[in-house]
């Protein structure tokens, strides 16, 4: 397998001083953009929707659960014992202890999907998560969020009882929400996956290979 080169500790802080200064404007850049996503103008969203929960129905104040801000990802639904790697892999980095921190700053955290309740459940635990999920089946969330059939990030705030849209992302706006991602980008090989761009020899493979 290859391996970075090998070059004097001299060498290797220069070149480690370089990207830093790169690394800190791509810092800056993304600080900028969050400062413009805090300024986005809102719409009102109306809250005609009955989700199933394990509580039973539910709507989507509710699912606020007394909250001020809400996070809702829409898990692709693709059918029967079928499940989308990328919400999988996206879900697998969401702990019980981070929807916890997010409660600390007045934020919900909501996974939900087109799949029935049940099929929901079942793959809940099969996978041992813990984080709360709810099923939009036989209701028209997934497209007024423009999910459609796809996966995405919604984000919502309430103002007593009335509910609004604040943002949305999927691909790989979703991707930074990613703990494992974000670490291995830091690491020598990377992801290994086969759209990376990384030096010849590098191990590589099928991003859900």
């Amino acid at each position: 397998m290859e391996k970075p080169p090998i070059v004097p500790i001299e060498q290797w802080r220069q070149a480690r001083a370089d990207l830093l200064a790169e690394e800190k404007e791509a810092t800056r850049m993304l600080d900028a953009i969050a400062a413009r996503r805090r300024r986005l103008p809102m719409v009102e969203f109306s809250d005609t929707y009955e989700f199933d929960t394990p509580a039973g129905k539910r709507s989507l104040l509710d699912l606020f659960d007394g909250k001020r801000q809400l996070a809702v990802y829409q898990f692709m639904d693709l059918g029967p014992d079928a499940y989308c790697g990328g919400c999988t892999w996206l879900t697998d980095n969401v702990p019980s202890p981070a929807v916890g921190l997010l409660a600390d700053s007045d934020v919900s955290w909501m996974t939900v999907s087109n799949m029935p309740l049940a099929q929901i459940a079942g793959y809940w635990e099969q996978k041992g998560w813990t984080i709360p999920y709810a099923s939009s089946r036989d209701t028209t969330f997934a497209a007024d969020t423009d999910a459609e059939f796809g996966f995405m990030l919604t984000v919502f705030l309430r103002d007593g009882d009335r509910v609004y849209r604040t943002y949305n992302t999927t691909q790989r706006g979703v991707d930074r929400l990613v703990f494992t991602n974000s670490l291995l980008d830091l690491v020598p090989y990377g992801r290994q996956q086969d759209w990376e761009d990384s030096p010849p020899g590098w191990p590589q493979h099928p991003t859900y290979g």
